[in-house]
């Protein structure tokens, strides 16, 4: 895992039926780097320096993200070599999740859930999602674009799972014994309990898909929320 940039707003936004709503709650911004003997994957590239240093211009939009404070002690490109990245797998078109993806080479592939990718193409949707299309304005011909599950590899070490809700085309990320929730759930509790953020695209949608993360914990693999402060670290994962 790399850390890749802090949020804070107020906890009920992060988090439904909070008792103190505007209590400023800091969550961390994570990146996953999944290696073996050829592939170097990128899982999700946080937020991009440039909405770190001033939002409104970086995005040349009035009141972009003016919800949030953002903070970085480091850049993506601090961390890795990005021309070593051979994919680059977004979990969904958020900021915090696809804000960085510019930084990478022009070479590298995109993969992305077919829905999440025509979601952002639409403007109802983009309003709805909150999203901000320069984070995702990459050449049609670096995509590719999936529809459900998909082994990427093709020997089942890394699997990729569609979870929408959060967003339409939201996927997570199983690699080995260690399922990648991402914002399925921003907090570990949020399996059982259920207490979504307060903004997101079909909450139904995204119950049902905290329901088959959890009973995939509860099969015996190891879950990572979103965002948990009290569970993310930089380094190594333990599966």
């Amino acid at each position: 895992m790399l850390n890749v940039g802090w949020m804070t707003a107020g906890a009920g936004l992060w988090r439904r039926d909070e008792e103190e709503p505007a209590r400023p709650v800091r969550l961390p911004v994570p990146a996953y780097l999944v290696e073996n003997e050829t592939e170097r994957i990128l899982v999700d590239t946080g937020l991009h320096p440039g909405a770190v240093a001033d939002a409104e211009v970086h995005y040349d939009q009035p009141g972009a993200l003016a919800l949030f404070g953002l903070e970085q002690e480091a850049t993506l490109a601090d961390q890795l070599d990005l021309d070593t990245v051979t994919r680059v797998v977004l979990t969904h078109l958020h900021f915090d999740h696809a804000g960085a993806l510019s930084l990478l080479p022009d070479s590298v592939p995109v993969i992305v859930q077919r829905a999440e990718w025509e979601a952002g193409q639409e403007r109802a949707a983009i309003e709805r999602n909150f999203f901000l299309p320069r984070d995702y304005a990459v050449a049609a011909e670096r995509l590719v674009l999936l529809d459900g599950d998909h082994d990427l590899l093709g020997d089942g070490s890394v699997e990729l799972l569609l979870t929408p809700g959060h967003t339409p085309g939201h996927q997570s990320v199983r690699v080995g014994d260690l399922l990648l929730g991402a914002d399925v759930a921003y907090f570990a509790a949020t399996l059982d309990d259920h207490r979504f953020p307060a903004f997101g695209d079909d909450p139904a949608e995204q119950s049902r898909s905290a329901e088959r993360l959890r009973a995939l914990r509860d099969s015996g693999l190891t879950f990572r929320p979103g965002h948990d402060p009290e569970l993310l670290r930089p380094g190594i994962v333990p599966s």
